[in-house]
Formats: structure tokens, sequence, C-alpha cells
């Protein structure tokens, strides 16, 4: 009896040991699926285009975390987008989930960044520091927020010989899928943008702006194949503050064509407009004789009020002010 009896209980021990080590080998083999599904998600979050056509390199890749966290460190990362000519390259990444929530992913990524287009477009950028965060669904990222710390960066059309400057000391990205359609809301403190041949007359500001782009959900996490080319959408508001009450506001449809070109009929409005003439002149006395004009011609349009209502018209990139009011020329994305 007591020989039977061991040999069960040797026999009980061994299957509970198997069972074991089978669920930490089930455990471990799903960690790792999961650890390689957080890479593509991030990848295909941080690179252009679509998904299918997208391949992304993680330089000197490292998975950690093991067993309560799924991490993935990178010391660059390398995406390419072959159906539309779009390469990109970034500093080190940081990524991780928590396994009891593996949709839920936070990642950091180093500057510097270079972004290069085939239709001539390319962007150099620096920051202080980049934290994201997204959460995936059944298909595809569903929300993705995203917070960037002292921005620099400067964009060059070689099609156009058009370059454009901007930093800012905060600037934070929200997106959602809504059905077909993608909303996103920007903000941005203490921004500055310089486009080269146009007047500079606007100082360091706060912005902030609310749009949807028409069936373009699928751009959230790169599964949309042609991103913003082709694209139209509702600018629902975006407000530029300087502070002391000076603010202008823009609201209205907007498009782009094959080729990246802007067209948009958006309603521009400007409050107090003496404060934002004041405020221009001191901060560029170089150009005080053209504020002056200008400010003139937008109250005789507003039949001499405060506030000016205008029209800001672009039909393939040429901005004008109610259709005959040359701006400059906005270069192709």
């Amino acid at each position: 009896m007591a020989a039977s009896s061991q040999s069960r209980s040797g026999k009980k021990f061994w299957l509970l040991g198997t069972g074991i080590v089978l669920v930490i080998a089930l455990y471990t083999a799903g960690w790792f699926y999961a650890a390689s599904t957080l890479k593509n998600t991030v990848l295909s979050t941080i690179g252009p285009g679509n998904s299918g056509g997208v391949s992304g390199e993680c330089s000197d890749i490292d998975f950690r975390g093991y067993p309560f966290r799924i991490g993935l460190f990178c010391s660059k990362v390398d995406v390419d987008d072959n159906n539309n000519g779009v390469s990109a390259t970034f500093g080190a990444l940081r990524s991780a989930a928590q396994v009891y929530a593996p949709g839920h992913i936070v990642w950091e990524l180093d500057s510097p960044a270079e972004i290069r287009t085939a239709r001539g477009l390319s962007v150099n950028a620096e920051w202080a520091n980049m934290q994201s965060s997204l959460v995936t669904k059944f298909k595809g990222v569903d929300r993705s927020s995203t917070v960037i710390d002292g921005l620099k960066a400067t964009a060059v059309s070689s099609a156009t010989g058009q370059t454009i400057t901007f930093d800012a000391g905060r600037t934070e990205l929200h997106l959602r899928q809504n059905g077909p359609d993608l909303d996103g809301a920007v903000s941005l403190i203490d921004a500055q943008t310089v486009i080269k041949d146009w007047p500079q007359v606007l100082p360091k500001l706060s912005a902030s702006a609310d749009l949807t782009l028409a069936g373009k959900a699928g751009m959230i996490d790169g599964r949309d194949a042609k991103g913003l080319y082709g694209a139209s959408g509702e600018l629902r508001k975006a407000v530029a503050d300087i502070g002391g009450g000076k603010v202008m506001t823009l609201s209205g449809p907007f498009s782009f064509d094959e080729e990246g070109y802007l067209s948009a009929q958006f309603k521009l409005q400007i409050e107090d407009v003496n404060a934002w003439r004041d405020s221009i002149k001191q901060s560029f006395p170089d150009i005080a004789k053209t504020v002056e004009t200008a400010a003139k011609l937008l109250k005789a349009m507003a039949g001499g009020g405060g506030t000016v209502s205008v029209d800001l018209v672009v039909q393939r990139g040429n901005a004008t002010v109610s259709g005959f009011i040359p701006l400059g020329q906005i270069p192709p994305i």
C-alpha cells in the first residue's frame, strides 16, 4: 500500500510539474507574440503610409519586462513606405505595455528625425522630449495622444523651393477613429512659424485646432495608403492667441489634391485689429508701414469695426484674402 501510494503521489507531482512547465511555456510564447505585436503597432503608428507597404527596422532591438511588462527598446528607428516613396529615420525608441492590458501602449521617441518624400519634401526635426500613448482595438489603433516638448522643425520643398521653419515650447496631438473618419485636436504653446518669402507678421503665440478628415480613420496607424493626398475635411475651429485679447479664429472646409496642394475656403476672424496692429508693429518694426496699411484695409473691409471677418481662400496652394489680395504660395505636402 505504501509503495502504491508513493507511486500515485509521484505521478501527481510529475503531472503538476509538467502542467506548470507547460503553462510557463505558453505564457512565454504569448509574451513574445505580444512583444512582436507591440513592435508592429508602434512602428506602423510612427511610420507614414499603409502598414502593408511599410517596412520598419529597430536597430539593436531588445525586449524587456518579462514576465509582467512588455517592453521594446531600439537605439534607432528606420521606416520606409515603398508605396508612397516616403522614408523616415528617428532616434531611440522605448515602448511598454502591461501584460494585463497589452492594447494600451506607451512609448517615447528620441530626436533627431528626418522624413523624406519622393515628391521633394524633406522635414528635419528635433525635440527635448516626446511621449505618446495609444489604445488598440480589433482593427488598428482606436485613439492616440502625443506630447512633444521643445519641438524645432524645418520643412523644405525641392519642388517649389519653399522653406518653412516651426518651433513650439509644447505640442499636443490627439487622434481618434470616428467611424470611417478621423478626428484630430492639436494645441501649441509658445509656437512660431516662419515661411520663406512670406511677410513675418506673427510673434510667438498659443494655438489650438479641432478638425475632421473624412474617410481617413486608417491614418491613425498607417493603414490608409494615401494619407493626406486626395483628402478632404472640415476645420471646425483653429484659434491663435498672443494674449491681451488678440485672437484670430479660422474655420472652414479644406482639401488636398493628388499632388498635395491645399485648397480651402476659410473664414478668418480677427478680434481687436488695432491691438494686433500695435503688437506686430512693435515686434517687427521693419514692416510697420506694411502692417499699418494692411490694418486700414482690413478695417475698411469690416466697415470700420474693431473685429474683422474676411475670407481666406486657397486654390492649389495660392493663398489670397477674399480671392484678390495675394498672400503667397503654400508648398505641397
